[in-house]
């Protein structure tokens, strides 16, 4: 954390290293000055350095995370503040009335220096610590740990995470009970698939590990520990998809770049959501997660963040990841999410939710046409039986801000051909939801488009003027998730700010109601 808000907030590149020396210093230094406020020695320095460091680190919650999503946090550590100066109030009164009845000298001299040498033995002593009981390499640490699911949810997961060092035995450990991070008790353990240091621009490059999970129990809550050499990770647990035909939900977005403090929030406003409502099992990612595809900064930054969607009891989203225009052609993007649909150039899946609802999720920065088209129809006919047929990716087909992407000519007629219901689409920054379209109009037995992305990135205003954002369709601004619920009868589409408000709320019904006469029951 040190280390990605130093980034974050000074544009300063540390190495593990130095900030594990540097913290240690930090570290003896809190102690020191805690020793020295305590003493009777009215040392004012002291309790002037902790004011002025606990107004600090208050305000760099605001700074790191923004007003809005870290509030309480900076709030409850204005205490860090204030103590030490109701401390040297104190003191000072104390002086004021005791020479008013004693006549008393000037303030010792050479406190100011005893402190300031204090504190540099107190880094000296951080840095002599540091130097017996450890060197550069054995700074090891598990991080941005993540679930990535792509065709088989019910059966199938991949564990990722990433490390400070590249680590030689890289193993996942989990159960259907809880074991709490004892691995001998977990049934099932599994290595590491595949290995790698991330590409792209950085100094420090942290290396990735995916660990993919197969044979599972569909509707299964799996318990699981990642363990990396010497270094074990507390316990967390994900749910696995449905092979019934039961109620369930996921949420969507898109667009978590540019604005780390806007997403932050977001992603609390995600684990809130998830830790409220166990039926939400995974989140569907519609693209743009950093600013630049290729810089690794930025990436590490984003999976910092996503940890934040986790909840506090360890229960981790899967995430169904599409590309975005700002990831282009980048190799990250497959090191990040372990090459979803088939890697570089492809990135096109089709997710089986439940026996009833399929996600296909498509790459909108390659070829709309060609293999992909017809990996969407053959996906689409195979798929016929299915209650709800969704698709995701990026660009949009019907745009609340830009111009239409190749998708309305190569797959808007294939999702009407085969009745998809609802297009899930990212990019413009916006709230959106039109009325069902079909052949360029309102259609009742037509495809509905949400989006535009609201996970983070700076807000725009809709083009109110364009025919399918006025009722009965809806647009607007605002950083939001959308929570679609499955049902058999209906798919809910709920649209959630980043307050916890709702924004918009609608319902589809199953189109073997939806494409009966008017009258018909």
């Amino acid at each position: 954390d040190f280390i990605f808000a130093a980034g974050t907030m000074l544009s300063v590149e540390i190495q593990p290293w130095t900030a594990d020396v540097m913290l240690r210093g930090i570290g003896c230094v809190y102690v020191l000055v805690a020793v020295a406020v305590l003493v009777p020695l009215e040392l004012r320095s002291a309790a002037a350095w902790m004011a002025f460091w606990g107004l600090v680190t208050a305000g760099a919650r605001i700074v790191h995370s923004g007003w809005a999503a870290n509030y309480p946090e900076a709030l409850l550590r204005l205490v860090h503040c204030g103590a030490p100066l109701a401390l040297l109030l104190y003191w000072q009164l104390s002086r004021t009335a005791a020479r008013a009845t004693t006549p008393t000298r000037s303030s010792r001299p050479g406190r100011p220096a005893a402190v300031g040498l204090a504190v540099l033995a107190a880094f000296a002593l951080g840095f002599g610590f540091v130097g017996c009981t450890g060197d550069p390499t054995s700074t090891y640490a598990i991080r941005h740990l993540r679930i990535i699911w792509t065709e088989r949810p019910q059966s199938q997961a991949t564990i990722a995470w990433s490390s400070t060092a590249p680590g030689v035995k890289h193993v996942v450990y989990y159960d259907t009970q809880p074991r709490r991070g004892r691995l001998a008790k977990y049934q099932h353990q599994q290595p590491s698939d595949s290995n790698g240091q991330f590409s792209g621009e950085a100094i420090i490059k942290p290396h990735y590990h995916h660990a993919r999970l197969t044979g599972l129990a569909p509707s299964t809550t799996y318990y699981f520990t990642v363990a990396d050499d010497d270094v074990v990770s507390r316990e967390f647990h994900f749910v696995t998809a449905p092979a019934a035909d039961v109620p369930f939900k996921i949420l969507f977005g898109g667009d978590s770049r540019s604005s780390p403090a806007n997403r932050r929030g977001m992603n609390k406003r995600i684990s809130k959501l998830a830790a409220a409502d166990p039926k939400i099992l995974a989140l569907a990612h519609g693209g743009d997660y950093v600013k630049k595809g290729t810089d690794l900064t930025q990436w590490m930054l984003w999976l910092t963040d996503h940890e934040l969607t986790i909840t506090s009891n360890g229960r981790v989203l899967p995430i169904i990841p599409a590309r975005g225009n700002h990831e282009k052609v980048g190799v990250l993007f497959d090191e990040v999410f372990d090459w979803p649909g088939g890697g570089l150039g492809k990135n096109y899946f089709a997710t089986r939710l439940s026996p009833k609802v399929l996600l296909i999720t498509l790459n909108t920065e390659t070829s709309f046409g060609g293999k992909q088209a017809r990996f969407l129809e053959q996906t689409l006919q195979a798929g016929a039986g299915a209650r709800w047929k969704l698709a995701q990716y990026h660009r949009p087909a019907y745009p609340a801000v830009k111009q239409p992407s190749h998708a309305l000519q190569h797959w808007v007629p294939l999702f009407e051909k085969y009745n998809v219901d609802l297009v899930c689409e990212a990019d413009g920054h916006v709230i959106k939801r039109t009325p069902p379209i079909r052949k360029n109009k309102v259609d009742p037995t037509g495809v509905v488009y949400i989006g535009e992305g609201g996970l983070g990135v700076k807000q725009r205003s809709p083009k109110m003027d364009r025919w399918y954002l006025q009722p009965p369709g809806k647009a607007g601004r605002g950083h939001h998730v959308f929570v679609l619920s499955f049902t058999s009868r209906t798919l809910e589409i709920r649209t959630i700010l980043m307050n916890g408000s709702e924004f918009d709320r609608h319902a589809l019904k199953a189109r073997d109601k939806r494409m009966q006469p008017a009258g018909v029951p």
